[in-house]
């Protein structure tokens, strides 16, 4: 574990739901008494959030992946200086929308063989995995749908279109496999009742081990 509490990642391609069953895990671990932290990344102090608007607005070409490594790393680095890890020291759950293995796949994989300066950056500046990540798993085209439904201000990783969703899905199943002590991959595809469902029992099974 990280410090004394459980810090739990959320992953998956844009438009996989990430988020509502973020939010519905913090309601399900609140309903049983636990100290529950949700975050996000780019974000999650203010700092980062100021970063957050930075790298996901503006055009496609706005920033080069290794600018976008940087500016991610930065942002990643604030967060866990203020939010993060004080939680984890008091014992709490923190519940986090994405975390470094989103920077892995967008800039490390999907827009250049980056990889290798993604995990230096992170081993250097953060040196922290989450003790859990629940991978939504969906096809890319459903997902990139949902995304674009959202007309938010946020969709400039949207717009390079379903060939990185479907490289970002391919690399996140990668990873799971790379990592199955802490990755369990969920069918996102399902109702979201189902799916939180899905969510909900891997992570008692966690807390109760």
């Amino acid at each position: 574990m990280s410090g004394t509490g459980l810090f739990i990642s959320f992953e998956g391609i844009d438009g996989s739901g990430k988020s509502t069953q973020a939010r519905l895990l913090a309601d399900h671990l609140i309903a049983k008494g636990r100290d529950v932290v949700l975050t996000r990344e780019p974000g999650g102090s203010p700092g980062a959030e100021e970063i957050r608007a930075l790298v996901l607005q503006g055009s496609p070409d706005r920033w080069s992946a290794e600018t976008e490594i940087l500016l991610f790393t930065a942002a990643r680095r604030d967060h866990l200086e203020r939010t993060i890890q004080p939680a984890l020291d008091a014992g709490k759950v923190v519940i986090c929308d994405r975390f470094a293995d989103s920077t892995r796949m967008y800039q490390g994989l999907s827009r250049g063989d980056l990889r290798g300066t993604v995990d230096n950056l992170h081993r250097l500046m953060i040196g922290v995995e989450p003790d859990l990540t629940l991978l939504i798993d969906m096809p890319p085209d459903q997902g990139l749908s949902r995304a674009l439904s959202r007309q938010g201000v946020e969709e400039r990783f949207e717009e390079f279109g379903e060939d990185l969703q479907k490289a970002m899905r391919a690399g996140f199943l990668d990873l799971a496999t790379e990592f199955p002590e802490r990755f369990i991959k969920i069918n996102g595809a399902q109702e979201i009742d189902a799916v939180a469902a899905d969510v909900a029992r891997a992570v008692d099974a966690r807390l109760v081990a």
